[in-house]
């Protein structure tokens, strides 16, 4: 991706956000100022403060910003005016990129477009006239304003509507307006109906590249992302830890709040339609990393559908925020296995106390690392009356991540002598964050030592499910995807087998299903790099029937 590096290249660069914002003018209807954050893989690199404001006349957007090193992008100034037609009238850019300034200046005319370029003092101004489509959209990059323009256009196209994209002073291109679907977005103030669209860019001999635009209620600009770039921006309130997306609702779902160890959970209970008498209820336990209550992973609310198919066969069913995410309290940093287990019993215990649910009849049902948070839960908390294992591993922590890592080296065709080296690396890691020493032998950057070196890994690592098991008197239900490649479908005989060596075996069912992956959808090869290209996103009906059979045999009332 360029850079502003000259005053031919002042529209060059990273693809960022901005807004529109103009001259007050009387009848004026300004909006509130949106405050963008800028992400390129996942890491901060900027913010822009954006404002749109309609007259009599048309559109005006305006902007202010700042790009932090290595572009080190100063913007004072964004201003796009538009006629109510939608006809571009005026842009200018005031900004100084690595301290050099830099000014653009158009002003267009029927299909003429006069652009003046301001460079360091002491250099020409260049002023020239190029021709420009009448109703062109403009895209000075790396400003993100222009987004608030696409985003108001694609509030009412039909998908195949070409738009035109000016980049002034290095030309046009077309913009084609893909699909759209809608989404509840629940911040802390309110519930915004949004709208995504994907739209593809055609830049001139180059490949089509995919930019994902959601608008809210009035088409101003909530999120914007360019998924090959790694690039996304995101308006304040879609980037506080508090925003959640409603992937999945019922009626009466209710929100609720559990006491944790210092702080609170935020959930959501869904109880079946007319529903009386205490329930039999399911606490749902997702697996690592940052899953809201949904589990939502590669755009697919794993929970959201699990939760779904439970309610309406006759369950209440919990799903929470962990620690530190969503609407959750709690830190993350410290946390280890136990802690998420001990969040998971609370939340046993908040259904337990509830006069609706029948105390004697709660389930887990974990995902991936949560089933076996589960398993460490039921060897403690009788109340438990069953857990469901989905996608878990049956080997210790260690071993699962010697396989991921191989089988990563594998799909990449590393040469054997490279992997050899790789894995031995990863032993050295794995032994030095069980015991805390040995570091210092270890040549890596400081930065994988950080990423490895907390106490979630640490007692992942250590997690042997073969120490928890035989604790567990209840029934165990193991699902598994035969075309899972992270937790590969040999786990399932494992746990299989360590159920059956229980002293008080309350039994075991194991249920495997062609053709799903880690994330109990249909695919193909089932590796992690087809999750975002999966036609059909939907949790298997094998899953969730495995489920309601197993559950209405282990749920049964007493």
């Amino acid at each position: 991706m360029r850079v502003f590096h000259s005053i031919r290249a002042l529209a060059a660069g990273l693809l960022a956000v901005s807004g529109l914002i103009g001259s007050a003018a009387s009848g004026a209807a300004q909006t509130p100022e949106s405050s963008f954050t800028i992400f390129v893989r996942g890491t901060a690199v900027g913010t822009e403060q954006t404002t749109v404001e309609t007259t009599a006349e048309g559109m005006m957007v305006s902007a202010t910003g700042r790009l932090n090193a290595p572009m080190d992008l100063v913007l004072r100034q964004f201003r796009a005016r538009y006629d109510r037609e939608w006809h571009p009238l005026e842009l200018t850019v005031d900004a100084t990129a690595r301290g050099v300034p830099s000014f653009l200046s158009v002003t267009v005319s029927g299909t003429s477009a006069a652009i003046e370029i301001a460079g360091p003092p002491g250099t020409e101004r260049v002023r020239r006239t190029e021709q420009v489509d009448p109703q062109a959209i403009f895209l000075p990059n790396p400003l993100i304003a222009p987004y608030e323009v696409i985003a108001a256009r694609v509030r009412t196209a039909a998908p195949g509507t070409a738009l035109t994209i000016y980049q002034p002073a290095q030309g046009s291109f077309t913009a084609t307006v893909g699909a759209s679907t809608t989404e509840r977005i629940q911040t802390v103030d309110r519930v915004i109906e949004a709208r995504r669209t994907t739209v593809a860019f055609q830049p001139p001999g180059q490949p089509p590249v995919d930019v994902e635009i959601w608008g809210d209620e009035s088409g101003r600009l909530l999120r914007m992302r360019i998924p090959i770039q790694g690039l996304e921006v995101a308006r304040s309130d879609m980037s506080a830890v508090s925003t959640r997306r409603l992937t999945m609702a019922r009626p009466n779902d209710e929100s609720v709040r559990i006491p944790a160890n210092g702080f609170s959970l935020a959930g959501t209970l869904s109880r079946p339609e007319n529903a009386k008498g205490p329930l039999p209820a399911v606490v749902l336990v997702s697996g690592s990393g940052p899953n809201d209550r949904d589990e939502t992973v590669a755009g697919i609310p794993i929970f959201g559908q699990v939760a779904q198919a439970l309610a309406e066969a006759g369950f209440a069913v919990l799903r929470y925020d962990k620690r530190g995410v969503g609407q959750s309290g709690g830190r993350v940093e410290s946390a280890t296995m136990l802690d998420y287990a001990d969040d998971a019993r609370a939340a046993v215990q908040f259904l337990a106390d509830r006069k609706d649910i029948d105390k004697r009849r709660i389930a887990l049902v974990g995902h991936s690392e949560g089933g076996s948070l589960a398993m460490m839960v039921a060897a403690k908390e009788k109340r438990v009356a069953g857990i469901a294992l989905l996608a878990t591993i049956g080997t210790s922590g260690a071993e699962l991540n010697m396989y991921q890592v191989t089988h990563a080296l594998e799909q990449a065709r590393r040469p054997d002598a490279e992997r050899q080296k790789t894995l031995e690396l990863q032993r050295q890691i794995q032994q030095a964050v069980i015991t805390g020493k040995g570091w210092e032998s270890i040549q890596v950057p400081p930065g994988v030592r950080q990423q490895a070196e907390t106490p979630w890994f640490q007692s992942f690592l250590t997690f042997d499910p073969a120490k928890v098991m035989k604790d567990v008197d209840q029934p165990v239900l193991v699902v598994q995807g035969v075309l899972d490649t992270q937790v590969p479908v040999e786990n399932a005989d494992k746990l299989e087998a360590l159920a059956k060596a229980r002293k008080k075996n309350a039994g075991v069912e194991v249920v495997k299903v062609q053709g799903i992956n880690h994330l109990l959808v249909p695919a193909q090869t089932g590796e992690a790099d087809e999750y975002t290209r999966l036609g059909d996103v939907s949790v298997s009906p094998e899953v969730t029937n495995a489920l309601v059979a197993w559950l209405r045999k282990t749920l049964v009332a007493r």
